[in-house]
């Protein structure tokens, strides 16, 4: 067993690129975009299995129209990404590898309108962007926690343990393994999130009511969505550091004729 594990990390980590993310931070990756993005078909199709799906058609309209909005702006070639409302009071969303975006009902009552629905969904997109997924399953590779993430991901058809996955992912609050994601990695997405919302064509200003809406909700240990992520004063704070920058694009945006959601 031990040979076979040491021939398991060798292999891992002659795979292994270190690069940069869109802001220039470095990153250890150990996995193909090909392992991700299978990674988070699995996952997502496991969710739909054990969570309910919302049914009502007003909601799925308006939250794919402004996860559309997001994707539709992002570069390269992007897939064809699937969107799902989940049924629950949970104040989340998250997005996966591969073109997946799960959306709470519970957030709904906390983003107020489409510009707020945007910053969440923008920074959960800006996640699978910046390979944070990635960094995850690595870290938890190279740490010594993944090891049956690794096993799964050299043959993902086989996949034993959607949990260790799932939590990889950045899911695994719902699952009770938890590997969340980093607060570098939470800053960098609320950096890259808002100048995706903007280039939608969404009001930049309302990503800052609705960290404030979040910080109001759930009472003092907040939502979910806030477990791992930076304090409100700062978060805040670097969003009114942005605003300058990617009010410019959320004009042009708006300038084009970019239709509205809600």
């Amino acid at each position: 067993m031990k040979q076979l594990t040491a021939a398991l990390v060798i292999l891992l980590l002659a795979g292994c690129a270190t690069t940069q993310s869109p802001t220039g931070r470095k990153q250890t990756l150990l996995f193909s975009s090909q392992q991700m993005d299978q990674m988070g078909a699995e996952s997502f199709a496991e969710m739909k299995k054990q969570q309910k799906v919302s049914q009502d058609k007003q909601v799925n309209q308006y939250v794919a129209c402004v996860a559309n909005r997001i994707t539709s702006v992002l570069p390269g070639r992007q897939p064809s990404w699937e969107v799902v409302v989940f049924e629950s009071e949970q104040v989340n969303a998250f997005a996966l590898p591969g073109g997946h975006i799960g959306v709470y009902t519970g957030l709904l009552k906390v983003a107020k309108n489409q510009d707020q629905l945007a910053t969440v969904i923008g920074h959960e997109v800006a996640h699978v962007l910046a390979n944070h997924s990635n960094e995850q399953v690595s870290r938890a590779q190279m740490t010594g926690v993944g090891m049956q993430i690794a096993g799964a991901a050299i043959d993902v058809s086989g996949l034993s343990n959607k949990d260790l996955y799932m939590s990889a992912l950045g899911l695994g609050a719902q699952y009770g393994f938890i590997l969340p994601y980093g607060r570098a990695q939470e800053s960098e997405a609320d950096v890259m999130g808002v100048e995706l919302m903007a280039r939608a064509g969404f009001d930049p200003s309302q990503s800052i009511s609705l960290w404030q809406n979040m910080a109001k909700a759930g009472g003092s240990q907040g939502p979910e969505l806030l477990s791992t992520h930076p304090s409100h004063d700062h978060r805040i704070a670097d969003l009114q550091q942005m605003l300058p920058q990617v009010t410019p694009l959320y004009r042009t945006a708006s300038a084009s004729g970019k239709n509205r959601c809600d």
